[in-house]
């Protein structure tokens, strides 16, 4: 993959390890396996990059007591760092997109 975006947005606890014979796409600081592909056609994203800004606002509203958790930010961050990084996200996942569904090769390497 060509590029990944700097941030993108978690509201979980938990990671996963990698299959066997996939290949680490994208990595994080908590949770180093971030996106992976394995094979031709089958990805697989530990982040929400489908996350709408009126979804956003729900998960945080609803799910306000994991605030408290470890490496929890609080919502006001959550909402923040989407103001931010949200166009390199939604560029990122359209691209993203484009790719698996049309097979185009313009995140490839």
């Amino acid at each position: 993959m060509r590029h990944w975006p700097q941030m993108v947005y978690h509201f979980h606890r938990e990671g996963f390890d990698l299959p066997r014979g996939s290949d680490l796409l994208a990595t994080g600081e908590t949770y180093p396996n971030q996106a992976y592909r394995y094979g031709a056609n089958a990805w697989g994203l530990q982040f929400h990059a489908e996350l709408t800004r009126a979804m956003m606002q729900r998960w945080v509203v609803h799910g306000e007591h994991r605030f408290c958790m470890p490496n929890a930010q609080k919502g006001r961050e959550h909402l923040e760092g989407r103001m931010i990084f949200d166009p390199a996200l939604r560029a990122w996942l359209s691209e993203f997109l484009d790719l698996v569904f049309e097979g185009k090769q313009a995140m490839a390497a």
